[in-house]
């Protein structure tokens, strides 16, 4: 047993250390394109009814903002917890995919409800229902997400073999975790209290120690890869669909602003001709009209 908390706690600790270091990472990135598709959530009422923004008002870089937290708030719940653009945009995988991520949700509800009930002693008969319903359903999401890959033409032509064995992961790791909640054993609170407190003697299963084992392995593999879009996702939103502050009120928008003057490109692109030795504030000051009159 010892050789699996160590790995499980292991496994926590990569989760965490790649999730902070790609945050971090998106954090640096050079700034992005805004979208500046109004109504942004965060707008407020007077505006966001008819689909316009603050910049409408006169003299608005004078007048203070009257951010939506609310509706803000109301966005990102729509999206975390319903996957709404997905819905909107792409029907048919969200079929699949919502029953996957709800899944999920569920299964990481149950852990944490489980490890709450192993400190504070009390049992939850139902704790093991959730569970089992979590993998029921990350199981026929998964399912369904392969078959889509495998006969979606489109969906095929940029399937890496990645993809398919990430599937195939989550399908493994919920198939096992839904046999240990039918198979006689340990319950989910007694198991996590073990692990709490590192009880080596706790007798546990094979088959329920390898469905812990792999999903710690999962755990610890999932921030390494591009199924971390649930880091990146924040970035996207908040730095580019909704990003919609004037530089002169960010400092620091606009020294990095201004450094990125400074960067002398090396596009290929006629239209920009980035020779690496002119600074892109002289590139974007041209006009290429004039240029090419020339």
């Amino acid at each position: 047993m010892t050789t699996l908390y160590v790995l499980i706690y292991l496994s926590l600790a990569v989760a965490l250390a790649a999730s902070i270091v790609r945050a971090v990472r998106y954090a640096r990135l050079p700034l992005n394109l805004r979208w500046e598709l109004y109504p942004v959530p965060h707008e407020d009422a007077a505006h966001a009814g008819h689909g316009g923004s603050y910049f409408e008002d006169l003299d608005w870089w004078t007048r203070p903002r009257h951010r939506s937290i609310a509706g803000e708030a109301k966005a990102m719940a729509a999206e975390i917890l319903f996957l709404r653009a997905m819905y909107e945009h792409n029907r048919r995988l969200w079929l699949f995919s919502y029953p996957f991520h709800l899944g999920l949700y569920i299964l990481i509800a149950t852990a944490v409800a489980a490890a709450a009930a192993a400190i504070v002693s009390p049992q939850f008969s139902a704790l093991s229902l959730m569970g089992a319903a979590g993998c029921v359903l990350v199981i026929l999401g998964t399912t369904g997400l392969l078959v889509n890959r495998v006969r979606d033409p489109k969906l095929r032509s940029y399937s890496a073999p990645a993809d398919y064995c990430n599937l195939v992961f989550f399908l493994t790791a919920a198939g096992l975790l839904f046999y240990t909640k039918i198979a006689p054993g340990p319950g989910l609170i007694d198991t996590a209290r073990a692990l709490l407190t590192f009880d080596t003697a706790f007798n546990m299963p094979a088959l329920q120690a390898a469905a812990m084992a792999i999903s710690a392995l999962l755990i610890a593999y999932i921030p390494l890869t591009h199924m971390s879009h649930f880091i990146g996702k924040y970035f996207t939103y908040h730095a580019i669909r909704w990003a919609d502050e004037p530089a002169s009120a960010i400092h620091a928008l606009d020294r990095r602003l201004a450094e990125y003057l400074g960067y002398k490109p090396t596009w290929s692109a006629p239209h920009i001709a980035g020779d690496g030795a002119t600074a892109w504030l002289e590139i974007v000051s041209r006009n290429p009209s004039e240029e090419q009159s020339k």
